[in-house]
């Protein structure tokens, strides 16, 4: 009975997903036709306010597999959690994530004919977060299996390197070093 009762919350939290995002393209299509000499600034917003989405899951999400590592198998804390990082990751990180590329990809297009050192060195940084954000999608699936291997130490040492990455992408956006 809690399964299915998981199931169909899932499934709901799926469905305000995909409707949500339904919405933005919808929005961003007609504000595109509406208004395209102010696009690029409401597509810089957009990807702003993707990234900061983003980046809170991939910095929470770390977090919580601290404490599910610490949790006994099986126990109601660890099938919380599970339920917990599920709904982050799919919820949260993942359409955040596809929005980030979505119009970050465009940005570095219209404004910047993906030229610049600085440029090819934040995408590269952006593919390393990426990287770290489908090895996080992995970990999810193993503690959602109950074959988590790692210790909470691991976790937390992996927690940190969103925090870098997104340090290293800031200074490369704003300061344009090279």
């Amino acid at each position: 009975m809690a399964e299915m009762k998981n199931t169909n919350s899932t499934g709901q939290a799926m469905m305000r997903m995909m409707s949500g995002i339904a919405v933005l393209v919808v929005l961003t299509a007609l504000l595109y036709f509406a208004a395209p000499d102010s696009f690029y600034l409401w597509a810089k917003a957009i990807h702003i306010l993707a990234v900061i989405s983003w980046m809170a899951g991939m910095l929470y999400l770390p977090r919580l597999l601290v404490y599910h590592a610490d949790a006994e198998k099986g126990s109601v804390q660890s099938e919380t959690f599970k339920v917990m990082e599920r709904r982050l990751l799919r919820g949260i990180i993942n359409p955040a994530m596809i929005v980030t590329w979505v119009f970050g990809l465009w940005l570095a297009w219209k404004g910047f004919g993906f030229q610049g050192g600085w440029l090819h060195a934040k995408i590269g940084a952006v593919l390393l977060l990426s990287a770290m954000h489908g090895y996080l999608s992995g970990a999810v699936r193993k503690f959602a299996e109950d074959r988590n291997e790692k210790p909470a130490r691991h976790w937390r040492m992996v927690n940190e390197i969103p925090t870098l990455l997104m340090i290293a992408i800031v200074i490369l956006v704003v300061v344009k070093p090279f």
